[in-house]
């Protein structure tokens, strides 16, 4: 029974837990975009969202917290320079999980995690530009719906 175990431990002890959520966090902010297992995204979500809400102010102190958990400088310098000023605007949810199948091996789910920013895929300009279209139907235009209107009036007289 779990009552009240609110991580997944990964079947890891604390520390190589912690090490294994690090490391795919910093894989995670340097390709954008990983292929796990499911059980591994999910708790990578939960562990990088708050390091990249820490990253939208750019103080010492913010760099020092996000170090702390990533420990590395390069993924620290990326995540502030790259990463923060795109997700700047969004108030949460800045990752994105995609299930992909069983994995062969192990018949394991497998899942891509990736910055929902930073993905070439989804472009929201293509969006807007679709949405923006007017629908043409093949039913008769506007005017003839007017003529209509015209004659229902023609024969209340």
């Amino acid at each position: 029974m779990r009552h009240g175990n609110k991580n997944n431990a990964l079947g890891r002890k604390k520390a190589h837990r912690d090490a294994l959520l690090s490391n795919l966090a910093v894989s995670l902010i340097s390709h954008k975009r990983i292929e796990t297992t499911l059980a591994k995204a999910r708790a990578l979500r939960r562990f990088v969202e708050p390091i990249i809400t820490r990253s939208k102010d750019d103080s010492t102190n913010s760099r020092r917290m996000v170090f702390a958990d990533l420990q590395n400088k390069e993924a620290t310098t990326a995540l502030f320079r790259e990463v923060a000023p795109k997700v700047a605007q969004r108030p949460g949810g800045y990752t994105r999980i995609i299930k992909l199948g069983n994995r062969l091996g192990d018949a394991a789910e497998m899942a891509m995690i990736e910055l929902v920013d930073f993905n070439t895929i989804y472009v929201k300009e293509k969006a807007g530009a679709e949405a923006k279209k007017t629908r043409r139907s093949r039913r008769s235009s506007g005017a003839k719906k007017a003529e209509g209107g015209e004659a229902t009036e023609a024969k209340g007289e």
